[in-house]
């Protein structure tokens, strides 16, 4: 069982280039029905009868099966019917005076589930479109306490929406939690979370690469992914940038490259050295302060575009199982100049 936590086209390539980026990705999806099931845990464990919590839980142990497990074992840490303490930690919960009042905040901000429900059928019909013989995941929602924004396990996703209720949503500075983190907290951010960690888990990284560039390469084509799976979302909410810090990219990708290429950064290897690169941050360690963080992601996303642009009779499915990082780079022939 696998979990995982919260998960443009460069300036200087022609406009022939970017029309064709997109009208590859540009697919009809609209006669592939997946049944895509979403099941509301955040609702039903809510309406449980507290003076026979016993029962009740049971009756969701049957209704969300392995789900279920995950959420109180895994997100909200009280475990299941053979740990001691069990009901009463279930019931505190659900009596929680911040988390009655984080569900307020929930069912007021997801009322109207149907837009989100929506964006996330839709790149679900992508993934089937280019993955036909993979099975599409059931859809959980729950209220986690703060916990886990996605976890992912067989043919499951589960998204908690209290990590999703606006930047401006008191509880999250209160647990300090920063900026950087805050701005990425929105529901329109739901299917991009959602599907990222769904492709980290179905396309992990393979190989014996373990240099920057690796890592460079393999979150690029995770993002490539999400150009596919989401192509009518904007890039600054599938890599959770602002717009400014996106700008602030695309104006200065060819100083990035340089500074990675001339410091000989691609090929270092220390773990923590990869992770100032490519690992969320308020910024980019190398880069000046006003660079978000993981910008070595965004990079490795215009490789991998640029890639996709220079061999059109390379499939998704083929991109998505390549290792070979240095030579995804060398084909993509990536060398951005500066914007003017």
């Amino acid at each position: 069982m696998k979990y995982l936590k919260n998960i443009a086209f460069v300036f200087f390539i022609p406009a022939i280039f970017y029309s064709c980026n997109r009208g590859r990705l540009n697919v009809d999806v609209s006669n592939i029905n997946i049944g895509l099931e979403i099941k509301r845990l955040d609702k039903s464990l809510f309406e449980l009868d507290t003076t026979d919590i016993k029962t009740g839980l049971a009756e969701l142990k049957k209704e969300y099966g392995e789900f279920f497990d995950i959420f109180t074992y895994k997100m909200i840490s009280i475990g299941g019917a053979n740990t001691p303490g069990y009901y009463e930690l279930a019931k505190k919960f659900i009596t929680d005076t911040m988390i009655l009042n984080v569900k307020k905040m929930v069912d007021s901000e997801f009322k109207d589930f149907s837009e989100t429900g929506k964006s996330l059928d839709n790149a679900f019909r992508h993934y089937k479109y280019y993955f036909p013989g993979k099975d599409i995941p059931a859809i959980y929602t729950c209220i986690s306490g703060f916990n886990q924004s996605v976890v992912v396990a067989k043919n499951i996703i589960g998204l908690s929406l209290d990590n999703y209720l606006g930047p401006d949503c008191l509880y999250y500075s209160r647990l300090g939690l920063p900026q950087y983190k805050q701005q990425k907290m929105y529901k329109g951010k739901i299917a991009a979370d959602a599907m990222y960690a769904w492709g980290a888990t179905e396309f992990e990284k393979k190989g014996e690469g373990t240099h920057l560039l690796d890592y460079m390469i393999h979150e690029g084509k995770l993002m490539y992914f999400l150009d596919a799976m989401l192509p009518d979302v904007h890039d600054s909410v599938k890599i959770g940038y602002t717009k400014k810090q996106l700008e602030w990219c695309k104006d200065n990708e060819a100083q990035m490259w340089d500074f990675l290429v001339e410091n000989k950064k691609l090929y270092i290897s220390g773990r923590m050295d990869i992770k100032r690169i490519i690992g969320d941050a308020p910024y980019t360690n190398g880069f000046p302060i006003e660079s978000p963080g993981k910008a070595g992601v965004w990079v490795g996303w215009q490789i991998v575009r640029q890639f996709m642009e220079k061999n059109p009779d390379v499939t998704l499915p083929e991109l998505m199982e390549m290792e070979d990082s240095q030579g995804i780079l060398n084909a993509s022939a990536y060398f951005p100049e500066p914007r003017l």
